[in-house]
């Protein structure tokens, strides 16, 4: 991977997240988010989370230091909302985060077949050697 590839995961990562948080802790209703079930979207930004960070960070793999940032994030978000009076706090939601990162984890191994992400491990490759 290129190091503008990786600046552009990084940057998509830092609006992700910042996205993420907005739309968590805003009182507005958002039409796509509710067309799809809440622990759905829960999951599906937590495989895009753990996406972004394991290729924003390519020189090691997938693992503690990595899931443990992003779970946390999500614990975050949690205790944010038990503080705010138009959200709540759930311990489901945090299940689907942990789930989005697991799911993450399993396809983890397809991934590397996809020709636009092969680049990615070459960066571990290399550095094994």
């Amino acid at each position: 991977m290129t190091k503008n590839t990786i600046l552009l995961f990084r940057l998509s990562l830092i609006i992700a997240l910042i996205l993420i948080t907005y739309l968590t802790t805003t009182a507005t209703d958002y039409s796509i988010a509710h067309k799809i079930s809440d622990k759905l979207s829960h999951t599906l930004a937590f495989i895009g989370l753990s996406l972004l960070a394991d290729f924003s960070f390519p020189v090691s793999k997938f693992g503690w230091q990595k899931i443990c940032p992003l779970f946390f994030y999500g614990i975050m978000i949690e205790c944010i909302q038990y503080f705010l009076p138009y959200r709540s706090f759930s311990l489901l939601d945090m299940l689907a985060d942990a789930l989005g990162i697991a799911t993450y984890v399993i396809i983890l191994p397809l991934l590397i077949y996809v020709p636009e992400l092969k680049k990615r491990w070459q960066v571990l490759l290399i550095r094994a050697e």
